[in-house]
């Protein structure tokens, strides 16, 4: 399975909508149409940007470098999450079908969260 590229940007924060109006006052950002519980999607092309309550786990720090949640577009996420999880790769989250297609996340190098989705 080959990863395809950066698909989606999303940066964890304490308070999703605090930051999103900063977004949207401060930047201009529309929100999307629809957007997962706990996050605010913005319309923005072509990768789409969205902040979003921390990951299980995550202890956002003072000045949260760790807050940026980094998405990947696979062209199977089942597929990869089964050759991920039989290599021994901790899963954080298990595939769930959502709007941006099959998802799920795993730990990667230095347990950063990265999340893969297949639409």
């Amino acid at each position: 399975m080959t990863v395809t590229g950066i698909d989606f940007v999303a940066l964890q924060v304490r308070d999703p909508e605090k930051a999103a109006a900063f977004f949207e006052t401060r930047l201009g950002l529309k929100r999307a149409p629809a957007s997962p519980p706990g996050a605010v999607v913005f319309a923005t092309e072509p990768i789409p940007f969205a902040v979003r309550e921390p990951l299980p786990g995550v202890d956002l720090p003072e000045r949260p470098g760790t807050g940026v949640a980094l998405w990947l577009k696979a062209g199977d996420a089942q597929q990869l999450h089964d050759e991920l999880q039989a290599a021994g790769v901790p899963i954080v989250s298990p595939p769930v079908d959502g709007p941006f297609g099959r998802t799920f996340s795993f730990a990667g190098p230095e347990g950063y969260v990265i999340t893969i989705h297949d639409r």
